[in-house]
């Protein structure tokens, strides 16, 4: 379904040049649920958005369905970013003026649909992901599982066959998270292609496939069961620094042969004064106590 070939995506021009995407290579097959992970600035979004046609490579080639995206104008990429792609962001981005119902709706105005159909339309969908009755909220008045939720029936409504959730639960609690989540692995089982971008490895427990990235580039790209955590995933995320005696001692030495000798001298000098002060202050303390 998806092929990129050594794809490299460049920002600003000479010396404000930013490499995000350097020569990656990626093929995704149908009804997969992957998942990418890395740090931040690692260039997971700009993947994304090459992916779901929002922005071009600068170098490679891009198949989409066997469709060679770059000679593509900006009307055919469009209009296949509107029936095959489903976005779901980590802000939700849902109109804060209209009701869930008609902030559902909107993909399909730029159908031709009639009002009435679209409507109902949008009412089944919201249906699907157990947000009928708060179909007449805004969104300021819902939660943030609730409202992820509305935009997860908005990227779904035009039947898209590419879900692509960039960090859908980064703005979620645990269990807004786990509601997102849930939602995300029905969409995938009914035969749709879902890509997320998630810093979670937990979340990797939903994925069929978890793919890594580093500095522009994919460092790792491994299978993985569905319920279990990521290998990878939970030594790269979880691993936590161990550091023995040995350790602390070569510390110290190395603080130590850093300081200058003078430095380390005068210290001696004046922390001998300091103790005979204290000698000194102590006999004093005692001789009041005895009179």
């Amino acid at each position: 379904m998806i092929d990129l070939q050594d794809v490299s995506k460049l920002y600003g021009f000479g010396d404000a040049t930013t490499l995000a995407l350097d020569e990656v290579s990626l093929k995704i097959k149908e009804g997969e649920f992957v998942a990418i992970m890395g740090p931040s600035g690692c260039g997971k979004s700009t993947l994304m958005n090459i992916i779901g046609l929002l922005d071009r490579p600068t170098h490679g080639k891009y198949m989409l369905n066997g469709r060679h995206i770059s000679r593509l104008n900006q009307n055919q990429a469009a209009k296949i970013r509107r029936d095959s792609v489903g976005f779901i962001f980590q802000s939700f981005n849902l109109l804060p003026k209209m009701t869930v119902l008609d902030n559902v709706a909107l993909p399909l105005t730029y159908k031709g649909m009639t009002t009435a159909r679209r409507l109902k339309t949008a009412s089944n969908m919201l249906e699907r992901v157990g947000m009928q009755q708060r179909e007449s909220f805004l969104p300021s008045q819902l939660s943030g599982g609730q409202a992820q939720c509305a935009a997860i029936a908005r990227a779904l409504i035009n039947n898209p066959k590419l879900i692509i959730a960039d960090e859908p639960t980064g703005n979620l609690d645990s269990a807004g998270s786990r509601l997102v989540m849930e939602l995300l692995s029905e969409v995938h089982k009914m035969g749709n292609t879902v890509l997320f971008v998630t810093h979670n490895p937990e979340l990797t427990r939903y994925a069929t496939r978890v793919v890594y990235m580093h500095d522009g580039t994919i460092i790792h790209d491994e299978k993985t069961k569905l319920g279990e955590v990521s290998p990878t995933a939970r030594r790269l995320m979880y691993s936590v620094p161990v550091t023995t005696e040995d350790d602390d001692m070569a510390g110290v030495s190395a603080l130590m042969t850093a300081l200058p000798v003078k430095t380390s001298l005068n210290s001696k000098r004046k922390t001998g004064r300091s103790l005979g002060r204290a000698k000194k202050s102590k006999r004093t303390s005692n001789k009041d106590v005895i009179l």
